[in-house]
């Protein structure tokens, strides 16, 4: 999938209607059904996880001190504490973005996670789009992005598109005026989590990066993210925060994952979720009429083929469920986004969208 370039007057879109508040969770809520909807990664918590989170319940009854976790994510990315907030999940993030940045021209990449969008219209923002498109791959030229924008949005890699943006197209978004919001979610489902700027927090002007602790660790429920930013930044989404935002369990989660261990089981994960992506890929490409967007760097790969609707209603009547594309702003009908599964998941899944799109079993 190549093709030039979008110039910046092509790629500029209105908000158009689409229901930004529809996430995978609702694909499989009150199903017995096989999750490829869901970004979380499978097996996850791990059991000394479990344990760790477990422990931190007799302390139930102290407020939460967020001071040891805020000190465990400053040295896992080797920055100065005061450039760290923990956050009631990374969606937590993108309400205080809303709240507390003055943006007169905010723009969101888009397709991407869409709660960044939904937090800025709910916050009274007037926002606009840039939209790629999957003629050059959904890759952002930093061209497309409005000079006068002052709040940029963007995912990196991006959901759902599964796009990793070369770290230097994004560096040079930034600039003194804006604030660049880069969403890590997934990065560190990322081998090497190459691309990242995380560790230039502080060093790029308005600089702000995301993370998440939901999909590599299973922790959708705990609800624990946080915010990488300058110690002013950090100061003014802290002040748009309620009182203790982040409870007592999640915050012996946060700080147990930044642990030199876990980061090796994290990274040893992404190696896995690369080997497993590129299985998964190597069985779609074998079904006629099946289109992938990429390269695919992310837990997940965008599927584009005729009547995904009808693809998606089918998969669910036989135990599988995918999320629906046309949710995501730039997107249409005929988009699904697949969550990557073990081996033997994914070919019992392939099999059964062969059947659905009567094609042949590859």
């Amino acid at each position: 999938m190549t093709g030039p370039a979008l110039s910046a007057p092509e790629a500029i879109a209105g908000p158009g209607e689409v229901d930004l508040r529809h996430h995978g969770d609702a694909e499989v809520r009150g199903a017995d059904l096989t999750d490829l909807a869901v970004n979380v990664r499978a097996g996850t918590p791990p059991a000394w996880l479990k344990a760790r989170i477990a422990a931190s319940l007799d302390g139930l009854a102290a407020y939460p001190d967020g001071r040891a976790a805020r000190r465990a994510v400053a040295a896992r990315h080797g920055l100065p504490v005061e450039r760290v907030l923990l956050t009631s999940g990374a969606a937590e993030a993108f309400v205080l973005l809303a709240r507390a940045v003055r943006a007169r021209r905010p723009v969101v990449v888009h397709p991407q996670f869409t709660e960044p969008e939904a937090a800025l219209r709910d916050a009274g923002h007037d926002v606009g789009r840039v939209l790629l498109t999957g003629r050059d791959g959904f890759r952002l030229d930093p061209a497309a992005v409005p000079d006068d924008a002052d709040l940029v949005v963007v995912g990196n890699p991006t959901n759902p598109t599964s796009v990793l943006h070369p770290a230097g197209g994004l560096a040079s978004l930034a600039r003194p005026g804006r604030t660049l919001v880069v969403d890590e979610a997934f990065m560190d489902a990322v081998p090497g989590e190459r691309e990242s700027l995380a560790g230039r927090v502080g060093e790029l002007p308005g600089l702000v990066v995301l993370r998440s602790l939901t999909k590599t660790w299973g922790l959708a429920g705990l609800r624990v993210g946080y915010v990488l930013a300058d110690a002013a930044t950090v100061g003014e989404l802290a002040r748009a925060q309620p009182l203790w935002p982040v409870s007592s369990p999640a915050l012996a989660a946060a700080e147990a994952c930044c642990e030199p261990g876990a980061l090796a089981e994290a990274a040893a994960a992404a190696e896995r979720i690369g080997a497993d992506r590129a299985h998964l890929l190597a069985r779609l490409g074998r079904l006629p009429g099946v289109e992938v967007a990429g390269p695919a760097a992310g837990p997940f790969v965008l599927v584009r083929l005729p009547g995904a609707a009808a693809v998606r209603a089918g998969l669910r009547a036989r135990g599988f469920a995918v999320r629906r594309g046309d949710t995501f702003p730039g997107l249409g009908p005929d988009w699904l986004r697949l969550a990557v599964r073990d081996r033997a998941t994914t070919d019992r899944f392939v099999d059964v969208l062969a059947e659905v799109l009567g094609a042949a079993p590859v």
